[in-house]
């Protein structure tokens, strides 16, 4: 996803409003009538995905508020549990039990766009406004929208689960319930998947920022780590197996692994592994982003099945960032402005 973010274009600040839909029973939300109307700041702006649907937080997790959408129209009361939040620009979309979901203005008012099955995992083009192509992962295979999401289809991948998706292009990268399969073709073909691999479902991917030249990737599952070199097409395990793990992050020469025990680090694309545990209760860790990459990776979010935690050392210290007691199943949030030239207009 990262590579995704980065190239996503907009204007990112102050001056927009989102309507903030809090279910009054709750009490870990913050008391407002579900009318209510908040400035939005994109760039303290986070999102999560729990089993209990979607929260956000308009101030770099110190609150959250569950996310409903306004009445009438559709609403993400029929979303359930989010697997899988995209924000970019005015743009987020949200994969979940109820479908996929899409909203246009920084998540004030959402449309359904695809009710058919549950959604596990979404990746829509680089290049929106020239390509609309959406691809979603569903529990019982991948779908391809030509329309930017308006109606799906059915790809040649088969009846299996999509858990990740990665489209460092033209490459599309599958985590299935089946192992790792890559299409070269914008899904209309996949290779079988590749050798090495243990069998069982893969719940992480983290790929090459320049696959193209460099086809390296690593995968993450009950097994642990393992690393191809090849596109996918073989396989050898890292220092970390043995654990479940549920998410992987390639940040430069750092590669980070969240699952059974934590955060882990591999400052050696995975011959070795440091434990970055401080201040993390010993919780399963599902999900961890670095909000400011690729430009910067001390600061992280990591989501666990109890609650968010941050950290702004790189890892070294963690504390509570919300949502304590709540399993989180996705993080996400908008992508950092691009960075001024530094060069004076004439």
């Amino acid at each position: 996803m990262l590579r995704f973010r980065a190239v996503a274009l907009g204007v990112l600040g102050a001056g927009l409003f989102a309507v903030h839909a809090v279910a009054q029973d709750d009490p870990g939300a913050r008391k407002a009538s579900p009318r209510r109307i908040d400035a939005v700041v994109t760039s303290l702006t986070l999102f999560a995905g729990t089993a209990q649907g979607l929260w956000r937080s308009p101030d770099w997790g110190a609150t959250w508020d569950p996310v409903v959408g306004p009445t009438p129209g559709d609403t993400l009361e029929s979303l359930g549990a989010a697997r899988a939040v995209l924000p970019f620009g005015p743009q987020v979309w949200v994969a979940g039990e109820g479908g996929l979901y899409f909203s246009e203005d920084f998540g004030v008012s959402w449309k359904r766009l695809f009710g058919g099955a549950a959604a596990l995992s979404l990746m829509p083009s680089r290049y929106p406004q020239s390509d609309p192509t959406v691809f979603l992962g569903t529990a019982s295979g991948l779908l391809r929208s030509a329309d930017g999401g308006t109606t799906f289809g059915p790809t040649p991948l088969g009846r299996v689960s999509v858990s990740r998706l990665e489209w460092p292009g033209p490459a599309l990268v599958v985590a299935t319930g089946r192992g790792v399969v890559v299409s070269e073709d914008a899904a209309q073909t996949f290779r079988d998947p590749g050798q090495g691999l243990p069998e069982g479902e893969v719940h992480a991917l983290a790929v090459s920022s320049f696959f193209g030249v460099d086809p390296v990737l690593f995968a993450g599952g009950a097994y642990g780590v393992y690393r191809s070199s090849d596109a996918g097409r073989t396989w050898k395990a890292t220092a970390l197996t043995g654990r479940p793990i549920f998410d992987l992050v390639w940040l430069g020469p750092f590669l980070y692994a969240a699952g059974e025990g934590g955060v882990f680090r591999s400052e050696d694309v995975g011959r070795t592994w440091t434990t970055l545990s401080e201040g993390l209760p010993p919780k399963l860790a599902r999900r961890i982003m670095f909000p400011l990459a690729p430009a910067a990776g001390l600061e992280a979010f990591v989501g666990t099945e109890d609650g968010v935690f941050r950290t702004t050392d790189g890892g070294q210290h963690w504390q509570r960032a919300g949502l304590e007691g709540r399993s989180i199943l996705a993080l996400a949030t908008f992508p950092p402005p691009q960075p001024s030239s530094g060069k004076r207009k004439k």
